[in-house]
This record gives C-alpha cells, sequence and structure tokens, in this order.
C-alpha cells in the first residue's frame, strides 16, 4: 500500500504463481548477471563473518576486504532453466481449496497458512517433472483415497520425487500412508498405480521407473521402509564426465547435472592429487567425486551413510572399470575415526567433504583433525553460512585437548563459489583448507 499527496492506493496482490516463484526461486526476475552478482555478495559476507570468528579465536585471518581468504567470482552454471534432475512435489489444499493439489508450498506449518500452488511456471524445474506431477495430481483426484495432509487425520496419498537425466531416463517415486489398510488393499492401489502411469492417462510421462514406498514417517529411508518397484528399471542412469553413473531411488546425486560436471572438474585441479595419493571421499553418494578422479589418485576411499548408494558407487565402479577404489558404508562419525586412527599409511592424503546441510559430525571433524597425513581438505558446503560455519571453526581453531583435538589447525586458503542453483539465492561453496 503506497500513500502519497494525501492519495491512498493499494498495490495488486501478487497472484500464487507469483507467490511460489518468489518463495522458491526469489532471483527469477533478475538478469542472470544480477543473480550472480548477489551471490558473490553473499558469500563474501560469509567469508568475513568466518574471519571475524577466527580472529575471535586469535587467529590473525584477515585478507584483503576482511575476508578470510581469497574470494573468486561465482562460476555461472550451464544451463539456467529446467536444471533440476530431482524435483518433490507435495499433496495438500490449493489455493482453490482442493485438497489433492500436486505442487510446492506457499507460506508454513508454524503460520498455518500453508498453500500448495501447483509449480508448472517455476523456472528451475524441467518440463518432464512437471508432467510427471500433473499426471500424478490426474490420478489422485481420480482415486477414491483422500490425500494425506496430516497424519492423524487419516488419508494415503502423499509426496511425489521425480528424478531425471540426460540420458532420457524418468524415476518417479510415489509416497503412500497406508493407516489401516491391509495387504490385498495396498496391492489394489499399487496395480492402479501402476496402470495409470504405464496404460492410463499416466503413460505419456514415459516413466523408465515407477517406485511405491508405504510410510508412516515425514522421511522414511530404504532401510526403514523399502522402496517398491512397481514398473520399470530399478534404476536409471546418467553420464558425468565421461563416466557412467547408476542412481537408486534414494541416493544423493547433485541437483544440478551439468553444473556439476563444472563444479567436479574444479575439485580435479584443486586437489592437486599426484599419481601416489590417497583420496578420501567423505558423504561421497554414489562416488561421483571420487570416480572422477580416480584416474589420477593410486586409491580412492569413499564413506556414505545411504547404503543403496554405496552400492551404486560400487557398482559405478565396476562398470567403469575402475579398480582402485574402496567403499564403506555407515554413519562418517563411526566409519572414518575407525579409517584414520590407525592409518599409517606413507602416500599423501586429500579429503574431500561434501555433507548435507546438516555439515559434519563433530567426531568426524575430530579424526580429520588428527590425521597428520591430511594436508590438504576441500569443503563442498551447499549453505556454509549454517552448521557449516561450526566445521570451518572447528577446523581451523588452536589445539584444544578438552575437545580432543590435538592436530594442527587447517587454514582457509581459496573460496570458489558455484552457481548450482540459478534463480534461487543458493551457492555451493568450495573452500579450500591447508595445513
Amino acid at each position: 500500500r503506497k500513500e502519497k499527496a494525501g492519495v491512498s492506493c493499494s498495490l495488486p496482490e501478487p497472484s500464487w504463481e507469483e507467490r511460489l516463484a518468489n518463495a522458491v526461486t526469489p532471483l527469477w526476475r533478475l538478469p542472470y548477471q544480477e543473480q550472480l552478482q548477489v551471490k558473490y555478495e553473499s558469500q563474501r559476507k560469509i567469508l568475513q563473518t568466518l574471519a571475524s570468528r577466527l580472529e575471535e579465536l586469535g587467529i590473525d585471518a584477515q585478507k584483503p576486504g576482511g575476508l578470510c581468504c581469497p574470494l573468486q567470482p561465482v562460476v555461472p552454471s550451464p544451463i539456467i532453466n529446467g536444471y533440476r534432475n530431482k524435483s518433490t512435489f507435495s499433496v495438500n489444499r490449493g489455493p482453490d481449496g482442493n485438497p489433492k493439489t500436486v505442487g510446492l508450498y506457499v507460506g508454513t506449518g508454524r503460520g498455518r497458512n500453508i498453500v500448495c500452488v501447483k509449480a508448472n511456471h517455476v523456472e528451475n524445474i524441467p518440463s518432464k517433472h512437471k508432467q510427471v506431477a500433473e499426471c500424478y495430481e490426474e490420478f489422485i483426484c481420480r482415486s477414491p483415497l483422500d490425500s494425506c495432509i496430516l497424519f492423524h487425520e487419516g488419508g494415503h496419498w502423499r509426496e511425489l520425487v521425480v528424478r531425471t537425466t540426460s540420458c532420457g531416463h524418468t524415476m518417479a517415486i510415489v509416497t503412500f500412508h497406508p493407516q489401516q489398510l491391509g495387504q490385498e488393499a495396498l496391492a489394489t492401489q499399487k496395480a492402479l498405480l501402476k496402470e495409470f502411469f504405464t496404460c492410463g492417462p499416466g503413460a505419456v510421462s514415459a516413466l523408465t521407473s515407477l517406485y511405491f514406498q508405504e510410510s508412516t514417517m515425514t522421511r522414511c529411508s530404504h532401510e526403514q521402509s523399502p522402496y517398491q518397484l512397481l514398473h520399470g528399471a530399478p534404476h536409471i542412469f546418467e553420464e558425468l564426465l565421461g563416466l557412467k553413473f547408476r542412481i537408486s531411488p534414494d541416493a544423493f546425486f547433485q541437483v544440478n547435472t551439468a553444473g556439476a560436471e563444472v563444479l567436479y572438474q574444479a575439485v580435479r585441479e584443486l586437489c592437486q592429487a599426484t599419481g601416489d595419493t590417497v583420496l578420501l571421499d567423505i558423504c561421497c553418494g554414489t562416488g561421483t567425486i571420487g570416480l572422477s578422479l580416480a584416474h589420477r589418485v593410486s586409491k580412492v576411499i569413499g564413506v556414505e551413510v545411504v547404503e543403496k548408494a554405496i552400492e551404486d558407487a560400487e557398482w559405478n565402479a565396476a562398470f567403469n572399470g575402475i579398480s582402485n577404489c574402496e567403499f564403506h558404508s555407515g554413519k562418517a562419525e563411526a566409519v572414518l575415526p575407525q579409517l584414520l586412527a590407525s592409518w599409517e599409511d606413507a602416500r599423501p592424503l586429500v579429503a574431500v567433504v561434501n555433507p548435507s546441510r546438516a555439515g559434519l559430525h563433530y567426531r568426524v571433524v575430530r579424526a580429520i583433525r588428527n590425521c597428520r597425513s591430511i594436508r590438504r581438505l576441500l569443503y563442498i558446503s551447499c549453505k556454509p553460512e549454517g552448521e557449516a560455519m561450526r566445521n570451518f571453526l572447528e577446523l581451523c581453531c588452536p589445539p584444544d585437548p578438552r575437545k580432543k583435538l590435538a592436530g594442527e589447525p587447517f587454514a582457509p586458503v581459496l573460496a570458489i563459489p558455484f552457481d548450482m542453483f540459478p534463480h534461487t539465492v543458493h551457492c555451493e561453496l568450495v573452500l579450500l583448507f591447508t595445513r
């Protein structure tokens, strides 16, 4: 609302489509070069904050501009629109009150003002994902079963995950709350879903894989409730830097494939690996980083919590004829301290970590700090201002016997942001630490 010279005028309320675009892709109105500048400034502030926090620990970390280390310009994404290879769609009430709307949320649960808006206009989602979401909405609208908006109120149909690859593969994963349904009723619903996507209107989606997961939790792993393959192949495949990768329903893969190629090429250079280097790939997912560097190093050791992703990583290594990799399944905080405590290998050891937004567990940081063989560390973070900041400080702080941080501290020496998420405010920051 604007008031000027005694005249009151009201600006029109933004449409639901605009509200969703503003929530999911807040930079969508800006020309791409301006988006990159916005992101550069946000990364600069993060490095200033890190410098200040290090100063508080008694570490002289101030570089030109108040940064903790030099910051390179944001590396642009090769693809700006429709770059996502994975999208998660919710099921909830739409602006028209339809409780079976498939889209993305505007509003918050805390504010009790959630509205589910179709994502047909959202610029970072590819048309194939939107098509599958439209088909899923048509299916559940035909179904006599309700959508599951609040678990305790009943209902069944829940979120949809769509994954695609540059090879033309499409995987759809439907989450379903079984409530009190018996096995016969569940089998009926699975058969109807399969029929719709293979013989009915949903066949236009040309799915490579259709999965179904019964889940009574907000998020559920394959171990907690297995993904059930209803149709097609158990995996989809992607090609990256000349290698072929197998992807399971819940395996991590960088959401921007073309951007990931640029990122991994930079990681390859920053590692400065030689023929006798051992590469430690922590939070390795399906093994993309380690496998892309395998031909440059003597050995790759990958650690990943998702068991199916490790199975994919091992398959990927074998399929691509790579024999110098070993992968360990389990939580990094359980696996890594054991791996490094008895480390006696004389070969140089370089670590690459690519954790989730939750950052690295303290025991992982401690194991890295206390392993003298690790002189070079690459930390890839999608949210460096969050929990990763705690990790940065733990890596760089003076030795602290109380925290069992005995090893020599690291120092940040270079930061490179990569725009893996055009139209959003997020960046993937690669921070190089040495000691």
